[in-house]
């Protein structure tokens, strides 16, 4: 049982991930249209969804792993920055038609170097788990 949630713990991170690259693609100047947008948008929520619930399930699971380790409360604290900061970021990156360039603002831009930085910051923590 461990090792289906890891992995699929572990797709889940893929996938949060890949959501991020197409948003960072967006960011740089590709054009945003909706199918595009919409791939974004599921894998950015099936990443975050998937990431925090069977992230929960695991340090439940394992009797090594506490929800009050403080890699895991880390964890959890820069999995609600991204998504703050996620958010705001796909608010401002939307399709305005067919393969259209959009012009972000600084504020979205910001949000979304912010997400990228909290997510390269979470799988950190992940991987090392500081202070286990």
């Amino acid at each position: 049982m461990y090792h289906a949630l890891l992995f699929f713990h572990v797709l889940a991170g893929f996938f949060l991930v890949s959501g991020v690259v197409v948003y960072s693609a967006f960011a740089l100047g590709s054009p945003v249209n909706r199918a595009t947008r919409l791939v974004a948008e599921s894998l950015w929520g099936i990443g975050a969804l998937g990431t925090i619930v069977l992230g929960i399930w695991l340090a439940l699971n394992r009797p090594e792993y506490d929800l009050l380790d403080g890699w895991i409360i880390a964890a959890l604290v820069l999995w609600v920055l991204a998504m703050g900061s996620g958010a705001q970021a796909s608010r401002g990156m939307k399709a305005e038609g067919e393969d259209a360039a959009i012009a972000v603002d600084r504020r979205t831009l910001f949000a979304h170097w912010m997400r990228v930085v909290y997510v390269v910051l979470l799988l950190l923590v992940m991987v090392w788990k500081p202070g286990a």
